[in-house]
């Protein structure tokens, strides 16, 4: 082997060899390294735990004297309300023995006032010569005559008062609704007049022994009526349809100049079928004048029935509208719901186009057939109650029965029989001659006012006022009458003496 190349291998032995010494010289430095970091870990983490568990338990030391401190402090305002309530209670028992101590002296007292009234009680009835009882008896009536005297004066005094505002309103009220209204309303008569192109015509409706006018007679059920009276016939029937139908058909026969009993028959056929259709469209026609919406058919075209109806003369239909819009007017001056007061109106007397074929009252027919077709409750007691045949249960039934009274006592609108007006008064004046005390009676001002005289020493100013509500109270119960009727009470007492 050369000699340079056993240097290099001797060299790289040494190499070897101190770099394996150097390797076991650093592992042993690391290893003590290490443990020292270990060792010094250690020291740090308790040092650590050391300083925590001294600042745990100075905070435990102050949350525990702050604690001992707020519980002294709660101790003493304890002990302060003890004290005070000790105090209180102190003060409650002598305050109770004092009222003990006065309930005491009051029963005492009591007692011996209750000695004393029953002595002086004694010597009373002594004096006096009557009993306790007696003149317990005679005290009462007498305190109940003063009482009712008072509350009668009380009475008079506030009626009157509400009175005069309740007129003075109402009236107004009344008056902006009636001059709003302007429709002409007059009494019907139970006949109508059809004219005739010229008196050879009568003839033609008579016919060849009466045969034509027989014919006629049997078809409508009216009566026709031929006079002197020049290019005039007059048709009579107390059934507004019949005569509607009569006149109708009877003018259509002498537009077509064909008059026979075959033609006859066919004529009123036809114009018993236009009347029907005019009810419906006379139905119809109001309900869109007034206003309302949302009728029954069947309503509808009893509404328009009411166009060949009256009642003292008075056209229904026409005076129904016109009470609807006194209701309706009234209403909106109220602020009250002016559909229903209007709905009440149109139909408050629609019992009275039901036939014969139905039993009851018209107010009765009214209810039952709006209650059967479903109106409103308030309509349906608008109906029962415009006659004061049922309680008024709302304002708008009220206005409807003003409305009802302000359309039938226009001047002109309805006509009386002499018969019923004479019978009328005569009833008002034996109702306020039943009760006691009554002098005379005279009823005034074609029946609208009452005036009554009674005796003065048994009928007081108290009484007067007492007689006057119950005389108007029995009226409205048993009489039926349009408008009001006016109750005065007259106590008239005169001292006379003379002069000699």
């Amino acid at each position: 082997m050369p000699h340079w190349l056993s240097l290099i291998a001797a060299v790289l032995v040494g190499a070897v060899a101190a770099g394996t010494a150097f390797y076991i010289v650093g592992r042993r430095l690391l290893s003590r390294a290490a443990t020292v970091a270990a060792t010094e870990r250690e020291r740090l983490l308790e040092e650590a735990r050391q300083r925590l568990t001294l600042a745990a338990k100075e905070d435990l030391i102050q949350a525990r004297e702050a604690l001992e401190h707020d519980l002294s402090r709660r101790r003493l305002d304890l002990d302060s309300r003890e004290t005070t309530l000790q105090q209180h209670a102190a003060a409650h028992e002598e305050r109770d023995r004092e009222l003990e101590r006065r309930d005491q002296k009051l029963l005492d007292r009591e007692r011996a006032l209750a000695g004393r009234e029953q002595d002086a009680r004694t010597r009373l009835e002594q004096i006096a010569g009557l009993s306790a009882q007696e003149a317990k008896e005679e005290l009462m009536r007498r305190l109940e005559d003063e009482a009712r005297s008072e509350a009668a004066a009380l009475v008079r005094d506030i009626r009157e008062q509400a009175r005069k505002n309740s007129e003075r309103e109402a009236k107004k009220i009344v008056a902006l609704a009636i001059q709003r209204i302007a429709v002409e309303h007059t009494a019907e008569s139970t006949v109508a007049a059809v004219a005739l192109p010229n008196d050879d015509m009568k003839g033609r409706i008579i016919g060849r022994e009466g045969r034509n006018i027989r014919a006629f007679e049997a078809a409508t059920g009216v009566d026709v009526i031929i006079d002197d009276t020049p290019d005039t016939v007059v048709i009579s029937c107390f059934d507004p349809v019949r005569r509607a139908v009569g006149k109708l058909a009877l003018e259509r026969l002498i537009a077509d100049g064909r008059i026979h009993p075959g033609r006859i028959e066919e004529i009123v056929k036809k114009a018993k079928a236009d009347v029907d259709a005019g009810i419906v469209e006379a139905g119809e026609q109001a309900v869109y004048d007034i206003g309302i919406r949302g009728m029954h058919p069947e309503l509808v075209k009893l509404v328009g029935r009411m166009r060949y109806r009256t009642s003292y003369g008075q056209n229904i239909l026409e005076h129904s509208k016109e009470v609807a819009w006194l209701a309706g007017i009234i209403a909106a001056e109220l602020k009250l719901d002016v559909q229903l007061a209007k709905r009440g109106a149109l139909l408050h007397d629609v019992g009275k186009v039901l036939t014969h074929e139905h039993d009851g009252t018209h107010v009765q027919l009214g209810v039952e057939v709006a209650t059967k077709h479903g109106e409103h409750p308030t309509v349906i007691n608008c109906i029962a109650a415009h006659h004061d045949d049922a309680a008024h249960e709302s304002p708008i039934s009220v206005i409807v029965q003003a409305a009802d009274a302000v359309s039938g006592s226009r001047p002109g609108a309805r006509r009386e029989a002499f018969e019923t007006y004479v019978k009328r008064l005569t009833q008002l004046e034996q109702i306020a001659g039943e009760f006691a005390g009554v002098e005379k009676v005279f009823a005034i001002q074609a029946g609208r006012e009452v005036r009554v005289v009674v005796t003065p020493n048994a009928i007081d100013d108290g009484k007067a006022s007492e007689l006057s509500e119950q005389i108007a109270r029995k009226i409205e119960r048993e009489l039926q009458y349009p408008g009001q009727i006016k109750v005065v009470v007259i106590r008239e007492t005169r001292a006379v003496d003379f002069a000699r």
